[in-house]
């Protein structure tokens, strides 16, 4: 826990200018506050402690306003800027290296039950007051703009907008293509192809 926890804070420090060092981070930060009571809250959640899990998380979301579910799955190096009015949901997954920006909920649409929640990938960034919506998948290296609202798969390497949400930008591939002409002449060309 102390090697994940030494991780998130130095991620804070690598992603906020403003982050001094390690004390200020570790005493000071919202984010890094709610990301301490959540694996403690998670710890007794897996253990089917119910009861506990929750209270911690509460109390957690009183002192920081950050509220993650103790079901929720989260990995190391979430940085939550500001915090403020983030919401994670029990069923999330979240991956390694996610920036959520105030006002972002990671939540569900009211239609689905079991899986109900958002799969965000590894090194997202989720803008402030982005709604990530119902048991989608959000690839990895993902940007979703502020405000936005997606309630449909992201493809990894894209960046997303609006409302609701559409992909404005996939990552471009060149590639050389051999071909064959009509006379049986081999030749290659270049090939630029959104992935």
């Amino acid at each position: 826990m102390f090697e994940t926890l030494k991780y998130d804070i130095d991620n804070v420090i690598k992603n906020d200018p403003a982050a001094r060092n390690r004390i200020e981070v570790l005493l000071l930060y919202p984010c890094i506050n709610a990301i301490i009571a959540y694996r403690i809250a998670h710890f007794f959640y897996t253990k089917k402690k119910f009861f506990i899990a929750r209270l911690i998380s509460q109390m957690a979301r009183n002192h920081t306003g950050i509220e993650i579910h103790p079901g929720a799955k989260i990995g190391k190096g979430l940085f939550i800027d500001h915090g403020m009015g983030v919401v994670i949901g029990e069923t999330a997954e979240v991956g390694d290296n996610v920036t959520l920006f105030h006002g972002a909920t990671l939540g569900g649409t009211g239609k689905h039950t079991g899986k109900r929640h958002p799969t965000v990938g590894n090194n997202v960034f989720i803008g402030s007051g982005a709604k990530v919506l119902g048991p989608i998948l959000i690839g990895n290296n993902v940007k979703v703009g502020a405000n936005a609202v997606v309630l449909e798969d992201i493809p990894s390497d894209s960046t997303a907008v609006g409302i609701p949400a559409r992909i404005i930008k996939r990552k471009e591939v060149k590639s050389i293509i051999e071909i064959e002409d009509y006379k049986g002449r081999r030749r290659s060309i270049y090939n630029e192809m959104v992935i």
